[in-house]
């Protein structure tokens, strides 16, 4: 099997459905069909890329474009990634497809939440952690 890198060169894309919940609610796994390309030049915020992390892929949102890097979140994680530079970025999501249908990103729908969901992500965390700890006292 190919590496993403891989398929990318050879193919210039890659098409797979995604395994993992950080990008839940916007990416479901085992529902969703990503697609994607390569970057063409510095990406922008709200953009998704995939990029490898030691030796892991993560595709994550930029909630911040900085001079030399960028800050990326996913929309069900807790915290943000710093640091992540252009040498690390492999591709960028640029198509989703659900149930048969496509997701359009250029969209106001889509738009609107990827900007609402990040200005929500302080409450967002408040919840998350606050469901974490009643969690673990209901366990005991």
């Amino acid at each position: 099997m190919a590496s993403f890198e891989e398929e990318l060169e050879r193919s210039g894309k890659i098409i797979y459905r995604n395994a993992g919940v950080s990008m839940r609610p916007l990416i479901k796994q085992d529902r969703d069909i990503l697609i994607i390309t390569k970057p063409e030049g510095r990406l922008k915020k709200y953009d998704i890329p995939l990029y490898k992390k030691n030796t892991h892929y993560v595709l994550h949102r930029i909630v911040k474009v900085r001079e030399n890097d960028y800050v990326i979140l996913g929309d069900n994680c807790l915290r943000k990634e710093y640091g992540i530079t252009d040498d690390q970025i492999i591709g960028v999501l640029t198509s989703l497809v659900r149930n048969g249908k496509e997701v359009d990103f250029n969209s106001f729908g889509y738009r609107f939440y990827s900007r609402v969901w990040y200005v929500l992500y302080p409450v967002r965390v408040i919840f998350m952690k606050a469901k974490i700890v009643l969690g673990r006292l209901f366990r005991k």
